[in-house]
C-alpha cells in the first residue's frame, strides 16, 4: 500500500435554488450524501479497490429517490424511463457503459458487467439487458422507479413547452450521479449514473455513459464523473480533455477542471459541474450553476457534503 484512499460523488449539478430549498430537504440530501460517502468509505478503509468503491457508491446514490439515476431516475416525455450508466478502471482504462435501458435496479452494475463480461465498452437495447439477466442482476418494475415528485416535474415541463414557457432551470436538466476514487494501492476509478433530462425525447443520450465526456478514469493522470448539459459535455469531450491537459500541457488537474468549467462549459453556454481525483489525491469539485450535490471524504479525515 503507498497512500491513503480518497473518495468523492456527487448527486447531480441540478439543485433546487436556495429559496426553494426547505430546511428538512436540505438535511435530507446531505443525510443520503452521508449514507453514500460511508457505503464507498467502506471499501476503501478495508483496502478495496477504487473500482468497488465507485460501485458501491453509485448503487448508494442509485437506491436514493433525491437523485436523478435508478430509483428517483426523472421521466421521459413520454412518462418512461431510459437510464444510462458508464464505470472505468484507472488500471489499464478497461470501462463498461450502458445507455436508454429501463427496468435493471442498479444501471452502474449494468455497465460494470459489460467492462467485465463482454468485450464491448457501450451497450443499448436488448442486447445490454441479455447481459444483465445473464449477469445475474435484480430488475424491478415501473413501479419502483416511479416517485411523485418526478411525475409532477414531467407535467410541469411538458405544461411549460405546450404554453411555451419553459424555462432554463437546471434542476429540470442537471440530473445525474457519480463517484470518483484513489485506494490505498494507488489506483483511480469513475462511475456515473443518470436518468437523463426531464421530458427528453425517447433515446436520447447524454455524456454520462460516453467515455471521455463524462465519465473517465487513468491511473497515469485523473479519475472524473460530470453532471450538467449534456450534449455541452460530449461536445468539449469534458473529462478526457482534462486528462489531455494534465498528460500533455502538464496542467495541475484543479486547474485544468476550473478552467474547463468556468471558462470552456460557460462559453458555449453549457452549465454544470464536476468531481475529479488525481493521482496524487488531489480533489476538485467545481461548478458554474447555483450547486451541485457533492462530498468527499479522504483516509483519517472526516466526511464533508455540500450543496451550494
Amino acid at each position: 500500500m503507498t497512500k491513503g484512499f480518497v473518495l468523492a460523488i456527487h448527486g447531480g449539478a441540478g439543485v433546487l435554488p436556495r429559496a426553494e430549498m426547505s430546511p428538512e430537504r436540505e438535511a435530507a440530501c446531505h443525510a443520503a450524501l452521508a449514507r453514500v460517502l460511508a457505503a464507498g468509505e467502506t471499501v476503501l478503509a478495508r483496502d478495496g479497490t477504487a473500482l468497488d468503491a465507485v460501485t458501491v457508491a453509485v448503487e448508494t446514490l442509485e437506491n436514493e429517490p433525491l437523485f436523478n439515476a435508478g430509483r428517483g431516475a426523472v421521466f421521459t416525455r413520454d412518462g418512461t424511463h431510459e437510464m444510462d450508466a458508464a464505470i472505468m478502471d484507472g488500471r489499464g482504462r478497461r470501462a463498461g457503459a450502458v445507455a436508454g435501458i429501463a427496468g435493471v435496479r442498479n444501471p452502474v452494475h449494468l455497465a460494470r458487467a459489460v467492462m467485465e463480461r463482454t468485450d464491448h465498452v457501450l451497450m443499448v437495447g436488448d442486447g445490454a439487458l441479455e447481459i444483465a439477466r445473464d449477469a445475474g442482476l435484480a430488475f424491478e418494475d415501473d413501479a419502483y422507479f416511479f416517485t411523485q415528485d418526478r411525475w409532477d416535474s414531467l407535467q410541469s415541463t411538458l405544461k411549460m413547452q405546450a404554453d411555451g414557457t419553459l424555462d432554463d432551470d437546471p434542476a429540470r436538466r442537471h440530473g445525474t450521479v457519480g463517484a470518483v476514487a484513489l485506494d490505498r494501492a494507488g489506483n483511480l476509478a469513475a462511475a456515473t449514473s443518470t436518468g437523463g433530462m426531464t421530458a427528453k425525447r425517447r433515446g436520447r443520450i447524454g455524456d454520462s455513459p460516453i467515455i471521455g465526456a463524462g465519465t473517465f478514469a487513468d491511473d497515469a493522470t485523473c479519475a472524473v464523473s460530470a453532471t450538467g448539459d449534456g450534449e455541452a459535455y460530449i461536445r468539449l469531450s469534458v473529462a478526457h480533455e482534462i486528462d489531455a491537459r494534465m498528460r500533455l500541457a502538464g496542467q495541475p488537474m484543479t486547474e485544468a477542471a476550473r478552467q474547463i468549467i468556468l471558462n470552456d462549459l460557460t462559453a458555449i453556454g453549457g452549465s454544470g459541474g464536476l468531481i475529479c481525483i488525481d493521482r496524487a489525491g488531489a480533489v476538485a469539485m467545481p461548478f458554474n450553476c447555483e450547486g451541485m450535490y457533492r462530498g468527499c471524504v479522504k483516509d483519517g479525515d472526516k466526511p464533508v457534503t455540500a450543496i451550494y
